[in-house]
């Protein structure tokens, strides 16, 4: 079994910077890719940033240019560093991981139990 674990999260006012970070822990051969996700009060889930194994990101227009995220494959963490924070990038945010148990196994979607980021105005 795997789970993530996230951290970082809290309030800050608008213009600052948070740091959220995505550890994973349990028996696993591979995680590609790992993901960020949010969800604001009565809105869907929606896709923030993306990277690959091999380093390779996507990321939401609403926050190019502003958030990075990157990843330590040898800790098994990804990380969100989130700069020019706005009030609309208030939200849960949700870590995702693609994960193989198994270098020829199927992989399955796990998901962190998310993180409160506030931004003030």
């Amino acid at each position: 079994q795997v789970q993530l674990v996230e951290s970082g999260g809290g309030l800050v006012q608008a213009g600052g910077s948070l740091r959220l970070s995505c550890a994973a822990s349990g028996s696993f051969f591979s995680i590609n890719p790992m993901g960020w996700y949010r969800q604001a009060p009565g809105k869907q889930r929606e896709l923030v940033a993306t990277i690959t194994s091999g380093g390779s990101t996507n990321y939401a227009d609403s926050v190019k240019g502003r958030f990075t995220i990157s990843m330590d494959n040898a800790k098994n963490t990804g990380y969100l560093q989130m700069n020019s924070l706005r009030p609309e990038d208030t939200a849960v945010y949700y870590c995702n991981a693609n994960v193989r148990q198994f270098p020829y196994s199927p992989p399955r979607d796990y998901w962190g139990q998310g993180t409160q980021v506030t931004v003030s105005s």
